[in-house]
């Protein structure tokens, strides 16, 4: 009998994509040995400012990101299909993430391992988002450390409780069923800031401590001096 597929989803607004984003889809592709990666470029994200870049212009930086994906994939000895998924750019109103998770749950077969990728301070603000209680019904999640932000799990509170029912250590429990674990991963300690890269690429100056070159991949970069992106700060 063939395993079930396992699917990768990396969501976000992706403005621009960087290098902190790409390795936690890597360190999970690893881990999990994933069989494809979805990176999903929100289309209208409801909590995010007004002043973001448009749909189309992020969906080009996003494929960017995957090429440079792909090769660091490729450096690690992966090679995994890599798709910048459409679903949120093109579906009216609000982009919320149940309606994705159920979306791709329809998409692919029931027992597919969906496996929905974030950081530990989206996971400490899910009670925020749309329907949270029910996204575990459609997806697992797998969810990166932050260095500057401590993952405080109170289990008396409501989002404490629902994070401790469903938690897990063990990367292989996942394989087990399609949805419905939060893996807490203890590895992978990066973070890069949107925000900031924004803020030094408007102001046309170089962090000699994070070089834009360390912070975002050639391909991206490339695209950003091309269209002429963060000329202004937001």
């Amino acid at each position: 009998m063939t395993a079930p597929e396992k699917i990768g989803i990396l969501g976000g607004t992706f403005d621009p994509p960087h290098w902190a984003h790409l390795r936690v889809a890597a360190h999970f592709a690893t881990l999990f040995q994933l069989d494809r990666l979805l990176l999903i470029p929100s289309g209208n994200p409801w909590q995010k400012s007004a002043f973001i870049t448009p749909p189309e212009t992020r969906y080009q930086l996003t494929q960017a990101a995957a090429i440079a994906l792909h090769r660091l994939l490729g450096e690690a000895g992966m090679q995994i299909p890599i798709e910048v998924d459409r679903i949120e750019l093109d579906r009216q109103g609000p982009s919320y993430t149940i309606d994705t998770a159920i979306a791709l749950r329809q998409r692919y077969s029931s027992n597919t391992c969906l496996i929905w990728l974030m950081g530990a301070d989206s996971l400490m603000q899910i009670d925020t988002w749309q329907d949270w209680q029910h996204l575990l019904k459609e997806v697992h999640l797998a969810v990166a450390r932050r260095p500057e932000f401590t993952l405080s799990i109170d289990p008396a509170s409501e989002l404490g409780g629902f994070i401790a029912e469903h938690q897990t250590s063990d990367a292989h429990a996942l394989e087990l069923s399609p949805c419905g674990s939060i893996y807490l991963d203890q590895k992978l300690d990066m973070y890069l800031s949107s925000i900031a890269i924004r803020k030094q690429l408007a102001a046309g100056s170089i962090n000699p401590n994070t070089p834009l070159a360390e912070q975002i991949p050639d391909e991206v970069l490339d695209l950003i001096k091309k269209l002429g992106l963060y000329s202004q700060s937001r």
